[in-house]
């Protein structure tokens, strides 16, 4: 089992809290991104830069994973993917996209794209709080602990 971080867009301190987990759990993390990441030096911390272009990185974690797998992305469309394809998808927030919840995210994100596009002004998502920070970590822990109980 692997944990994928969808690097563009993840918050620094959800970051930190995977580079934590990584070496407690002795799970491997990869950051994929257009851009350099910056890691710290361990066994358990990769970093893979593709190359620039719309879903790029997207295409690349679909394309590595396995079932089984940890995604953490915000992006609905890849948590999709993931889901279909045996993964689990994370939001950073804590939020578990599910096979139950993902079609209503997917029609919620067009129905905001479609508004979007007709010149509405709808916003932003609300600025990352230490609750979210709080609920991240502890589905990521929860996750992890389901993991080794199910390989022991």
């Amino acid at each position: 089992m692997k944990i994928w971080v969808d690097a563009d867009a993840c918050p620094n301190v959800i970051r930190e809290i995977l580079f934590r987990a990584a070496g407690r759990w002795k799970v491997e993390v990869t950051l994929v991104a257009n851009q350099p990441q910056r890691t710290p030096n361990s066994p358990w911390i990769n970093a893979i830069q593709v190359a620039q272009g719309f879903d790029v990185a997207d295409n690349e974690i679909v394309q590595r994973l396995s079932a089984g797998d940890l995604v953490i992305t915000a992006d609905i469309p890849l948590a999709a993917e993931v889901i279909e394809k045996g993964g689990t998808a994370l939001n950073p927030r804590g939020e578990r996209y599910t096979e139950q919840n993902i079609r209503a995210r997917l029609n919620m994100r067009d129905f905001m794209e479609t508004l979007r596009s007709s010149g509405v002004q709808t916003g932003g998502p609300p600025t990352l709080n230490q609750s979210d920070r709080k609920r991240f970590a502890d589905q990521l822990d929860r996750f992890l602990a389901g993991h080794r109980r199910q390989t022991s």
